[in-house]
Parts: structure tokens; C-alpha cells; sequence
């Protein structure tokens, strides 16, 4: 059950906690292929092909291990490396990645994300704490954060605990004065239960718990939360 005298600050999981990722990132997909087709049409085609984004990706993490838990640095060798395989010019990459990025940024955020985050960050400390790319202040909701703890910066991704613990640091809490908001069973609620946070399972499709440990509080929407929390 959820203390919430015991909580000072709050981070928050962005894809798919505050809205849905797959549409963003297949708009932004196809930004990048319309990008890339008048200048390197072969390079554009084996990019929208799934599988073959999946092999560049596999053969991307093969050769630099470390890109794996950043997103933008995996992304642009991707670009990269379909260029170079399909003898078309590398200096596409960098403005081909500039437009995926940007796109990527064009959230359509879930319709309570707004109000609830707004409340929230009236009487909380919020910090983003994400595995992916998404930036708060391109998003347009960088006014209620305080900061941003990332895969990126941290060098580990969620649920590795030193991510939540760059979250403590970041937001001058122990970890148990922290609650932790995110979407994902394993990587944000088991995991921070490990690293000795609080925890809000964000469970927007119903699902079934199907793990040991159980969340403090699970939530349909953040409205929710609000409510639990009183603000």
C-alpha cells in the first residue's frame, strides 16, 4: 500500500506512461523514409522494411555493445550503416537522423497526462526517468520536470538499479522518499521495488500482475494518482 507521507519527489517513465511510443515512432519512421527516398532510395527502402531495420539494429549492438541503451547513438549507426551498405552517401545520416529525432518528439499525449502532471508537479518534485529518447522539453512538458535521467546518461538502462539511483540523486531524496511511475511490470515497478523506491504500476489496457512483488498502487490513469495522493 501506498505511504504517501513517506514520498518527497517523483519519477516518472515516459513511453507508454504519459503516452503511446509505437505510433510516434512509426510517424517518425516514415518522416526519416521520405527524408532519405530522393537522394537514397535503396538505403529509404531496406529502412522500412522491419526486418531488415531489426538486422541493422542486431548488427549495430554486435559491433558497439554500448550503443544498446542509447537510443539516439543506435539509431544514427543504423542510418549510417544502411547508407554504407547500399553504396549511398553517408553525409544523408546526420540530417536523416535529425528528422526521425524531431519527429520522435511529436507526442500525442494519453488525454489525462496533461492535468494529472500539472497537479502532480504542483506539490512534487518530477523527474523523467526513461531507457529511450524522448526529451521533455521538446515534448512541451519540460515546465514540470526538474530534470531527466536517461539510459544515456547513466550508461545502464532500466532496471539496472544504478539508473534509480542516478533518479535519488538527481532529485536529493533517498530511494525510499521517492516514488517511482512507470508502465512497464519488470523494468519500472520490480525494479524499483528492488532499488527501494515506491512504486505506481500504470496499467492503461487491464492487464493481470503476473510477478512476486506487487507495486504499492496500481493505476489506471494518473488521474488516479492524483486522487491517491491527494492532489
Amino acid at each position: 500500500m501506498l505511504d504517501a507521507s513517506k514520498i518527497r519527489a517523483i519519477s516518472l517513465d515516459l513511453d507508454d506512461t504519459l503516452w503511446p511510443v509505437w505510433p510516434t515512432i512509426a510517424r517518425a519512421e516514415i518522416q526519416m523514409q521520405d527524408f532519405l527516398r530522393p537522394q537514397a532510395p535503396t538505403s529509404a527502402a531496406l529502412m522500412a522494411d522491419p526486418q531488415a531495420r531489426a538486422q541493422l539494429r542486431d548488427a549495430v549492438v554486435s559491433a558497439q555493445p554500448g550503443s544498446a541503451h542509447d537510443m539516439s547513438a543506435l539509431r544514427l549507426r543504423m542510418i549510417e550503416l544502411a547508407l554504407q551498405r547500399c553504396g549511398e552517401s553517408a553525409a544523408l545520416a546526420a540530417e536523416a537522423f535529425a528528422v526521425f529525432y524531431s519527429a520522435r518528439q511529436q507526442v500525442d499525449l494519453y488525454a489525462d497526462c496533461a492535468d494529472a502532471l500539472a497537479r502532480l508537479a504542483a506539490r512534487f518534485p518530477l523527474l523523467a526517468l526513461t531507457n529511450g529518447n524522448a526529451d521533455v522539453n521538446l515534448v512541451g512538458i519540460g515546465h514540470l520536470f526538474v530534470g531527466s535521467v536517461g539510459a544515456h546518461t547513466v550508461g545502464l538502462p532500466k532496471p539496472h538499479k544504478a539508473i534509480f539511483d542516478a533518479a535519488a540523486n538527481a532529485l536529493d531524496c533517498r530511494h525510499e522518499e521517492v516514488l517511482h511511475v512507470g508502465d512497464d511490470a519488470l523494468l519500472d515497478v520490480v525494479a524499483a521495488l528492488d532499488a527501494g523506491m515506491q512504486t505506481v504500476w500504470v496499467n492503461r489496457q487491464g492487464a493481470s500482475w503476473q510477478h512476486e512483488r506487487t507495486p504499492h498502487l496500481s493505476v489506471s490513469s494518473l488521474d488516479v494518482l492524483c486522487h491517491a495522493l491527494g492532489v
